[in-house]
């Protein structure tokens, strides 16, 4: 295959240029255009690396559609990755979290054993679009995490854990009116009721939390496995986390914890709908500011997969980047933390994964997605 006349963004620059690719494999980027009779004129369209997404909940939207309404989960996986590759991703960590700390949440670790499950099945019959990885979110407070995540460790496809404590009181949730008003969005709690859950929690939390993250922290060093700290948000938060040698500061919810996280070396990922809506809903550090700080390593969709591509424009025009840079964040950054080096770019030698995008005003449109040199979508 020959593309030419396309808006090629390397890792270092931008420029009209020809890419060729064979055998799934990107074997010549040149810049200027081609007389060559079989190329394909992209007429000035952007030819971009396949986005790298590591940390995606847009699953648990299609496996549960409604409050109590449980959907096929053959069915949920394939509608996802439609999604995630339409919105130019060609590698996605599914994000599934374990860990039940409430007699509510028993039916996470039945429904989350079936998911990694049809994950894997589904990976195997070549049904789906982009590439798909396992990230393993391990809530350590939950009396059963460790268990869980010992059933599943040995998963084919798991190449991510992130440890994370949702507690009200600290971290994500510091402010616990702020987590009140999440767990309100579906029923209104009472005095004693909110009072009540929170205590359960912290109870759990002095219980379980510390030494179940040293157990799956201890278990992924062994495995080789990378591993996230998540919504640290303080300096001791961040210290712990490089004494376990953890690699990714996932979510920092202050300045002050992303500022830590850069003088230990940790990568630093942050949500791309924080950008795109102008800061974060849980009223936490705006992705916009480290970006500006230059305290921003990779971006994460999060919740909504188009915000991924539609973010990396932003930083262009809200924190003075330039493109090049910006897509490091959604392509190179990713795919380094995770340890993929055969992708995240647009070079010779690496894998032919690449967006085509047209801009519509200052929206970025994917148009065609390609994985390992055939198109997708």
């Amino acid at each position: 295959m020959l593309i030419s006349n396309a808006r090629v963004v390397t890792r270092d620059e931008e420029f009209i240029g020809t890419v060729r690719v064979e055998d799934g494999i990107i074997r010549d980027v040149e810049r200027g255009s081609t007389a060559a009779r079989d190329a394909v004129d992209w007429d000035g369209d952007y030819l971009l690396p396949g986005l790298i997404e590591l940390h995606t909940d847009n699953l648990e939207k299609h496996l549960a559609p409604r409050p109590g309404v449980r959907w096929n989960i053959d069915a949920a996986f394939v509608i996802h990755d439609a999604q995630v590759a339409a919105a130019g991703i060609t590698t996605v960590f599914d994000s599934l979290r374990i860990g039940a700390r409430s007699d509510v949440d028993m039916h996470h670790r039945e429904l989350q054993t079936q998911c990694t499950q049809a994950l894997a099945r589904l990976s195997q019959s070549e049904l789906l679009r982009a590439e798909h990885f396992l990230h393993l979110r391990c809530e350590i407070a939950a009396p059963d995490v460790v268990e869980v995540f010992d059933s599943l460790y040995a998963h084919p496809l798991l190449r991510l854990v992130s440890v994370m404590d949702h507690t009200p009181g600290q971290r994500q949730w510091h402010d616990a009116n702020q987590w009140r008003r999440w767990q309100e969005r579906h029923g209104k709690l009472t005095d004693e009721r909110f009072a009540a859950v929170v205590a359960e929690l912290a109870d759990g939390q002095e219980r379980y939390a510390d030494q179940h993250r040293r157990n799956i922290v201890a278990r992924c060093v062994e495995l080789g496995i990378p591993v996230a700290s998540h919504d640290d948000t303080v300096v001791e938060h961040v210290e712990q986390a490089a004494a376990e040698g953890v690699a990714l500061a996932e979510f920092p919810t202050t300045r002050v914890a992303a500022q830590a996280a850069r003088e230990h070396g940790i990568a630093t990922i942050m949500g791309a709908p924080n950008i795109v809506r102008g800061g974060s809903h849980s009223g936490n550090v705006s992705a916009l500011e480290l970006a500006q700080a230059g305290l921003l390593d990779i971006l994460s969709s999060d919740y909504v997969p188009s915000s991924l591509l539609t973010a990396a424009f932003e930083l262009v025009d809200k924190a003075g980047w330039t493109l090049p840079r910006a897509m490091t964040t959604v392509s190179a950054e990713p795919a380094r933390a995770a340890g993929l080096h055969d992708r995240g770019a647009i070079e010779p030698g690496l894998r032919a994964d690449f967006v085509r995008v047209r801009m519509h005003d200052v929206l970025p449109v994917p148009r065609e997605t390609w994985r390992a040199g055939e198109r997708v979508v």
